[in-house]
């Protein structure tokens, strides 16, 4: 490897002296508030520049804490973590969609529906998902150039969605169906606006309300739930007429799962509560993450070509299952230089301090709000030579080492996402599949990728690529 890339990594200076200070309360903070609801990213970016890796800032009743180095990271999501629970106005708002699931629940039912779940998230056997996976994608990625055309102007969102929800679907249920796939990707997509846009309010407005954004929002949860429920019902029904224990589907896990400690299952609530879970973590985060990635490789055709000679060689043109993903080193590397740069959940990781702490040797009080932007950590030049460019080598055995923290698409601690396995397998294997069939290229007078935050971090203009049929 070209180790000249990251030499300014091995001559970075050490951090100054760790000191908090912040933008100016006034008028409440009210004007900052403003400014992170229009720009959030450049916000944040602007806060370290002018005021390092700790700051403090009042926000109307709230004292909010931002922490934009690994250590803090570590050591508030680590050390730290007991003292810690998520930040009560984006519980509220997660709650309305995913109820009392692992997701949004603390303290000791969190410990117990985590315990209970981790062994469905196991990486053997998420490794059993791959054929479904694959399976999901297979006519999807056939079908992106119309039949009898060498080249085709392909949406990238819309085929990245459609496919990692056919694959949510199957994994989940062990069936898709167009129909299911398309509404289930519409209510998702429009929720995670809704719950992003409620994110900045001081409160949620009722449902019920003629608010632009309410009926929309209304038909979403109604279509989602009555999807989860009419599957959850089809396999009562099922084992009511004949046994289902061969189904390796997530449904016959979530159904059949007991808590070693007390024997005790689920209740169905909690089984409804993570279906509705897995539909938005398990598509959207992938899916945003295999969008950003199609377009930097399309950018940089030399990474691509070499992916593409890395799956030719490993696959011989088979289709890729858990086996091939450590053979495939250069290609994950892709991937994760695409969640570098644009991290699908790149920032409102927050959390409440229920203890004082110390964090960099500065005290921070109970009460406070701990901010995590992993967009700011990912782009800072300390932990990644020449951050603003793409260089998948910096993921590569014999780089030098990433601190710890400083690259956390998955979150940090014990409550790093528990699907983080299934969403790389997922990834390599639907990115092989898509360089083993196409060439990936940017049409002239494409607009450049800008990123939109949301929920998820999304680009602000549609991403079309020109695919073209590889021999």
């Amino acid at each position: 490897m070209n180790t000249t890339l990251f030499d300014d990594l091995a001559h970075a200076a050490a951090p100054p002296a760790l000191q908090a200070s912040g933008p100016s309360p006034r008028w409440w903070g009210l004007p900052l508030l403003r400014a992170m609801r229009a720009d959030y990213l450049g916000f944040v970016t602007r806060l370290q520049r002018d005021h390092g890796d700790l700051t403090r800032m009042r926000l109307v009743n709230e004292e909010a804490w931002d922490l934009m180095s690994p250590e803090l990271v570590r050591e508030a999501l680590v050390t730290h973590a007991e003292h810690l629970v998520r930040w009560e106005r984006g519980i509220e708002v997660f709650e309305q969609v995913f109820g009392q699931s692992v997701l949004v629940t603390e303290h000791a039912t969190w410990q117990r529906q985590r315990r209970m779940l981790m062994p469905a998230f196991a990486p053997k056997r998420v490794a059993g998902y791959a054929q479904l996976m694959t399976g999901a994608a297979q006519a999807a990625l056939d079908a992106a150039v119309p039949a009898g055309q060498a080249e085709a102007l392909v949406g990238m969102e819309g085929l990245w969605t459609g496919v990692a929800m056919d694959v949510i679907l199957r994994t989940l249920f062990g069936e898709s169906a167009k129909e299911d796939a398309r509404d289930a990707a519409w209510a998702t997509q429009t929720l995670s606006a809704a719950a992003f846009s409620e994110m900045f309010m001081p409160f949620t407005l009722p449902d019920w309300l003629p608010l632009p954004g309410k009926a929309a929002k209304r038909r979403a949860l109604r279509l989602l739930r009555a999807l989860v429920q009419r599957h959850i019902d089809q396999r009562h029904a099922q084992q009511g007429l004949a046994p289902t224990a061969n189904r390796s589907d997530l449904l016959q896990m979530l159904l059949t799962l007991r808590d070693e400690a007390t024997g005790e299952a689920l209740s169905p609530q909690e089984v409804f509560d993570q279906c509705m879970v897995s539909f938005q973590a398990g598509h959207e985060t992938s899916a945003t993450a295999l969008l950003w990635w199609s377009r930097l490789m399309a950018e940089h055709p030399e990474a691509a070509q070499r992916a593409q000679a890395e799956v030719d060689a490993v696959l011989q043109g088979h289709v890729p299952g858990p086996e091939h993903i450590t053979q495939l080193p250069w290609l994950a590397a892709t991937l994760k230089e695409a969640m570098r740069l644009y991290p699908p959940v790149a920032a409102v990781m927050s959390r409440r301090t229920t203890a004082p702490l110390t964090l960099g040797g500065v005290a921070v009080p109970q009460g406070s709000i701990l901010r995590i932007t992993p967009w700011v950590l990912h782009r800072d030049g300390r932990w990644f030579a020449q951050p603003e460019r793409f260089l998948p080598e910096r993921f590569l055995e014999g780089a030098p080492e990433i601190p710890r923290g400083a690259w956390i698409p998955f979150g940090l601690g014990p409550r790093v996402c528990i699907g983080q396995h299934f969403a790389m397998l997922e990834m390599v294997l639907l990115a092989a599949m898509l360089l083993q069939r196409y060439t990936l290229r940017v049409p002239d007078a494409a607009p450049p990728l800008q990123p939109r935050l949301h929920v998820t971090l999304r680009p602000q203009h549609p991403v079309q690529l020109l695919l073209s049929r590889r021999a």
